[in-house]
């Protein structure tokens, strides 16, 4: 029969195993319901690509560059997910507004659209340290 200190660690095990199976399907959940098709035929990462193909001719080195350092707060594992869900934010306002180059005033919009309010505050933080004014975005914050 199993005694003392490894019934306690096959207990732990049983808990860590079942934590991380649910993490992960939670994430997994998650992006399953992105590609689900929405009423127009097309999911919200479709879109999202659509956005970012359509707008990749209007991006100038400037603007690629000042995205890339304002998502320097992710952690660099969903970095890559976090650019692309942005680029497309961006993409849609630039497409929307028949833009014919990126800006930094629409990196920053899109930035601030398609990012939850808790990390609004890591942005104000980077634009502070790029010297950026952000009172033109306060009512988007």
């Amino acid at each position: 029969m199993l005694q003392g200190w490894f019934v306690w660690f096959i207990v732990f095990w049983i808990f860590l195993l079942a934590g991380s199976m649910a993490i992960g399907g939670f994430f997994m959940f998650r992006k399953f319901l992105k590609k689900m098709p929405k009423e127009d035929g097309k999911s919200v990462m479709d879109w999202e690509e659509h956005f970012v193909n359509e707008s990749r001719h209007l991006w100038n080195k400037e603007e690629k560059t000042l995205l890339e350092d304002l998502v320097t707060p992710v952690p660099e594992l969903f970095r890559d997910v976090a650019r692309h869900k942005i680029a497309g934010k961006i993409g849609e306002l630039a497409l929307k507004e028949q833009a014919f180059t990126i800006t930094q005033e629409l990196v920053i919009r899109g930035y601030i659209q398609a990012t939850p309010k808790r990390d609004h505050k890591f942005l104000r933080k980077k634009l502070f340290e790029n010297q950026i004014d952000i009172a033109p975005y306060e009512h988007l914050f």
